[in-house]
């Protein structure tokens, strides 16, 4: 047999496999949400791929983020890295009455003091004492005031240490707020010896330093940890003891360094609808909930709905599946597999995404991926043609925000703005 023969052979048994053991579906056209924007950004849109954010949907999500920590008195912090966008921000501080912010990024951290001057801002990661010193080379005076309004996040007494010497280099105050390790094992402190050693050093430096507070991030509360180790209460109950006993450690301990008005910063978007349930913290960051990407389909985000998709023209329409080399021994695959009757060409691709409208949309494998123009399969049931636009749902939004310039904004599913993404070039 002909090497040629038997791969094509075993490529056929696969395909034959694949089809028989996935869900049968054979694709559907657009439902009437996706059809109005099919429509809309046929008319008016740039025939690019874009981000869309839907503001309708947004304002649901941000209602339910608002009640639910209003109810349990706790403040709510925008996660920026989730949102990297002022006029978003802007927006969503704007309706939910809040003026906290958590940077993640020093050119984001830059771009943040800049548009919101009366922004309380915490650091969701403890950056390099180096990019802590590039912020403060290229901070204006004037308008936000870092030694009130920034807390720098610390979580080692290296970084300590490195961060004291920065602020006697400047001359000026640093308020340090300490990470703590509340289960998800990414770093921080859990317990009282080395707590103990970041306390001393901050007391010891009142010129220099002062305690801002504690952040201890809980994703794996609600989502990444399987069952069988806890439920997600159960989960919440052991964080918030470790919290609650670098808390009352503080207080005992180090009593002039405690205050009322202390950052008590927890929660995530996984978590944050699990908070009500705990008295300790009073900051709880939630960002990404906002727009909930694919990959926050979570229990805890029910009430949540998708606010983000990306949309792409399609640039060619060329019948069923025919691959390099085989070429038209291919039709074996649309033999088997009614959803590969038709191929697309879309304009981009190789996102972090999953395809949304219409549905019974699938990538080719053996073809393979780009970045350029992604190949998609489908049924001739979902009635595409040249031009029109396939949507995915994001599956995570932070950095994938920043791939399509300017946000495309809608309203009642038309187009009213456009909002521009930062730039992290310094």
């Amino acid at each position: 047999m002909k090497r040629r023969d038997f791969l094509l052979g075993g490529a056929v048994i696969a395909a034959g496999l694949a089809w028989w053991m996935k869900p049968g579906d054979r694709g559907a056209p657009y439902t009437e949400y996706f059809r109005a924007l099919n429509r809309e950004l046929k008319a008016h849109g740039s025939m690019q791929p874009s981000m869309l954010i839907d503001l309708d949907r947004l304002d649901h999500n941000i209602d339910q983020v608002a009640a639910t920590l209003r109810n349990a008195g706790k403040a709510w912090r925008i996660v920026e890295k989730s949102l990297p966008s002022h006029k978003l921000i802007d927006y969503i501080s704007r309706r939910a009455n809040t003026r906290r912010l958590m940077s993640f990024h020093q050119p984001f951290l830059s771009l943040d003091t800049e548009f919101f001057p009366d922004f309380d801002v915490l650091m969701g990661k403890p950056l390099p004492a180096r990019a802590a010193q590039r912020f403060y080379s290229e901070h204006k005076p004037g308008g936000f005031d870092p030694s009130r309004q920034l807390q720098w996040l610390i979580d080692t007494p290296q970084r300590l240490a490195e961060y004291l010497q920065l602020a006697q280099g400047l001359g000026t105050k640093l308020l340090v707020n300490i990470e703590l390790d509340v289960g998800l094992h990414r770093g921080g402190i859990a317990d009282e010896a080395p707590l103990r050693e970041l306390l001393d050093v901050i007391a010891a430096n009142p010129l220099h330093l002062e305690f801002g507070g504690f952040m201890g991030y809980d994703a794996h509360v609600g989502m990444g940890v399987p069952a069988i180790f806890g439920s997600a209460p159960e989960l919440l109950s052991k964080a918030m003891a470790i919290y609650a006993r670098c808390v009352d450690f503080t207080r005992r301990e180090y009593p002039q360094l405690w205050r009322n008005d202390l950052t008590l910063n927890a929660g995530g978007s996984p978590s944050y609808t699990l908070h009500p349930r705990e008295s300790i913290s009073n900051d709880i960051s939630t960002g990404t909930a906002l727009l909930k990407p694919s990959h926050y389909d979570l229990d805890t985000l029910s009430a949540h709905v998708p606010a983000a998709y990306i949309a792409t023209p399609v640039l060619k329409k060329t019948g069923p599946i025919r691959l390099p080399a085989l070429d038209d021994k291919s039709k074996i695959f649309s033999w088997w597999d009614p959803n590969q009757r038709e191929t697309f060409f879309v304009y981009g691709g190789w996102w972090r995404a999953d395809f949304a409208s219409p549905r019974g949309l699938q990538l080719n494998e053996m073809f393979g991926r780009s970045a350029n123009q992604e190949l998609v399969n489908a049924s001739p049931a979902v009635g595409l043609h040249v031009g029109d636009q396939i949507f995915l749902r994001p599956q995570i939004s932070e950095s994938v925000l920043l791939e399509f310039g300017d946000l495309v904004i809608l309203r009642g599913g038309k187009i009213v703005d456009s909002w521009p993404v930062f730039q992290a070039e310094s």
